[in-house]
């Protein structure tokens, strides 16, 4: 298979005109307490990036819609700008920001370096302080442009909320396509805002659960080509793909551990009991965790892979469990109406979440690791799948609508639903780490 990925970008990031960040007065800058229950989204100002034609309001475009859609900001539209900024190098005139309430500003410029790499750099601005909070420019080639813009998106993020963003990330996901008895389903994979869309598989057998390694270009799915469920890893880069383990009965629900060593899935026996194992990458040996007369599955390792949460019926219906990595000290965590399925734990450890299925509605919800302080975030008519962003604060997961799954975006207050393009019906989103 021809590599889906272009070269990755060649990224110089340096201070512009500026001491660094720590020695500023911290109490006179704007930030944003994400933390607060309800969080208002800040006013933003995000000019137009000077030189590079369409390509500077394309970038300064993508920007405004990543932190838009973060729920925390809120751009201020263009026709409400008094200063024009010509020379993104030069101290605003603040007052004029002021008066639009614009309480940070984004300014830019995007030019063609002789190699033919195109420079893009900006500058965020604190109005009522009157300072420049940060500066950097990177390069690219002109196939790379759109991850500039996430880039730079993450970097407005992590300085104004203090915590890591998660817009230069991808998402790999089912695309779904065809009459409903009749649907063609394929791997694909896109830029976390929906652009940028590949395919990796040709859909002549039927693919589920795609999950990302947490540190490799690499991703572990099922497919049904061999006529019963198996799991494979697939090589993003150089379209290598691998049987992983050709064991007796069906695989399926597999996950990496948190150092890519291991995948940990749910192997169905003739008996019609499932269990959960674990297998080592290198070694390919197989370690079984789970032993009941029950089906177990969806396991999900903790951020530290010390745990596994993983769901079970051993109680009569589906709920949430957790055990060491080992298989030591299973432990029911989940005691709510319902059933409770695909559970997944939180990239910063404090939170799980998971699809519960309670008077005939789905809910997307989360609890904490010991299973108390449940909280729904999302109810519809059949939704699950939930996969978190790598900074712990955005869930996505998909809903079935209007004749088929579409991806939907909420964060951990609830109140920011977004819904993710696509061009074809859509399913079991994984969300990549941070790109490098």
């Amino acid at each position: 298979m021809k590599s889906i990925l272009k070269p990755l970008l060649m990224i110089v990031a340096m201070a512009l005109g500026m001491t660094a960040a720590a020695t500023l007065p911290a109490w006179a800058l704007v930030e944003l307490n994400v933390n607060k229950g309800n969080v208002e989204p800040l006013p933003i100002a995000i000019t137009d990036f000077q030189g590079g034609d369409a390509l500077g309001a394309e970038i300064s475009g993508i920007v405004s819609a990543d932190l838009k859609r973060s729920g925390l900001f809120a751009p201020i539209d263009k026709s409400a700008f008094i200063e024009k900024i010509s020379n993104p190098d030069a101290t605003p005139r603040f007052e004029d920001w002021k008066v639009i309430n614009a309480q940070a500003l984004v300014t830019g410029s995007v030019s063609k370096e002789a190699d033919g790499r195109v420079r893009a750099q900006y500058r965020l601005w604190d109005t009522f302080a009157g300072q420049q909070m940060s500066g950097e420019q990177f390069f690219a080639n002109d196939a790379n442009t759109r991850r500039v813009a996430h880039i730079i998106a993450d970097a407005i993020y992590e300085r104004l909320t203090g915590e890591k963003g998660y817009f230069d990330t991808r998402v790999v996901f089912i695309d779904e396509s065809g009459a409903k008895n009749a649907r063609k389903k394929r791997l694909a994979i896109m830029d976390q805002d929906g652009a940028n869309v590949r395919y990796l598989s040709n859909g002549k057998s039927i693919v589920l659960t795609p999950r990302f390694s947490p540190n490799r270009q690499e991703i572990t799915y099922m497919s049904y080509e061999s006529g019963q469920p198996k799991v494979y890893l697939l090589q993003i880069e150089t379209g290598q793909r691998e049987l992983v383990g050709d064991f007796p009965g069906m695989t399926f629900a597999p996950r990496f551990s948190p150092d890519g060593q291991k995948v940990i899935m749910s192997l169905l026996r003739d008996d019609g009991n499932s269990n959960i194992f674990a297998m080592d990458l290198r070694s390919r040996s197989t370690t079984r965790l789970t032993n009941s007369a029950a089906i177990d599955t969806s396991p999900s390792y903790s951020p530290d892979g010390s745990k596994v949460v993983f769901t079970s019926d051993r109680g009569g219906r589906a709920q949430i469990y957790v055990m060491g990595a080992d298989g030591s000290g299973q432990t029911r965590i989940s005691f709510g109406d319902g059933v409770y399925s695909t559970p997944v734990w939180s990239p910063r450890g404090d939170l799980i979440a998971f699809t519960k299925q309670t008077a005939g509605e789905f809910q997307i919800g989360v609890m904490r690791i010991d299973g108390s302080g449940e909280r729904i975030l999302s109810t519809g008519f059949q939704q699950e799948g939930p996969t978190w962003a790598p900074n712990g604060r955005v869930l996505m997961f998909f809903r079935d609508s209007a004749g088929g799954p579409k991806l939907v975006s909420v964060d951990l207050t609830g109140r920011n639903e977004q819904s993710i393009p696509t061009a074809n019906f859509a399913s079991d989103p994984a969300w990549s780490p941070l790109l490098e």
